[in-house]
């Protein structure tokens, strides 16, 4: 008798001492699970994603490139126009096909007219330029503004769902209910700042970028002007 108490305390034993075992839902599910409303704010967030992703990349490999200008090349320009070489000096332009040789190029063919209408010209260029720098800037700073909104919308929407299974239910509300539907909503807030936080840092880099490229262009506009003073 006592070896088959001795069983049947173990067993109880075992059931008492056994812990519990937590679901956890991967990434995956937490995405579908908020409902149609949800599984829409979260492809959205996604697709913003992509975009900020691209246009940092992209724009990136054009400011690198915009960066790269030879140290000497106003050097070589202001031999070739003091030289009057001004076909060699277009060429070598054309050649390094960066936005202050392209600004540059601007001033070489307005070489003989009048020194207000070359400094003009290279002042339009330059603008040009830079607008050509900053395209798709704006579309990085909308979604670094708009994906937290888009997800706290998405919270918003996940917590009406919550509250209306909780006014269907009655009497009858459980916690676990209240707590999936809010943890569910919030992870569009955590999508949506994750996704506007990547796209203001790449934003703010960028900027940064393209004001080194603007510092190079003022930089040689004024190189090209003072040659254009100087005595022949």
């Amino acid at each position: 008798m006592s070896a088959i108490f001795f069983q049947i305390q173990t067993g109880v034993d075992a059931v008492l001492t056994e812990e519990p075992t937590e679901k956890t839902m991967t990434i995956l599910e937490l995405m579908t699970s908020g409902g149609v409303g949800g599984i829409l704010i979260m492809v959205t967030l996604g697709i913003l994603s992509i975009f900020a992703v691209y246009i940092f990349l992209e724009r990136f490999g054009a400011m690198r490139n915009a960066n790269k200008v030879d140290p000497n090349f106003m050097n070589n320009i202001k031999d070739m126009v003091m030289d009057g070489k001004l076909d060699a000096a277009g060429a070598l332009c054309k050649s390094e096909s960066t936005p202050v040789a392209r600004m540059i190029a601007k001033g070489i063919s307005r070489i003989g007219k009048p020194l207000g209408d070359i400094t003009q010209a290279i002042e339009n260029q330059g603008k040009l330029e830079v607008t050509r720098l900053e395209k798709g800037l704006p579309m990085l700073a909308t979604i670094s503004g708009g994906a937290p909104m888009i997800g706290f919308l998405g919270t918003v929407i996940g917590m009406i769902l919550t509250f209306k299974e909780m006014a269907n239910a009655g009497g009858q509300i459980k916690l676990d209910m209240m707590a999936e539907g809010i943890y569910t909503a919030m992870t569009t807030t955590v999508a949506g700042l994750l996704v506007g936080i990547i796209a203001y840092f790449g934003y703010n880099y960028l900027v940064t970028r393209v004001d080194r490229v603007v510092y190079k262009l003022e930089s040689s506009a004024m190189d090209f002007l003072d040659l254009l003073h100087e005595p022949a």
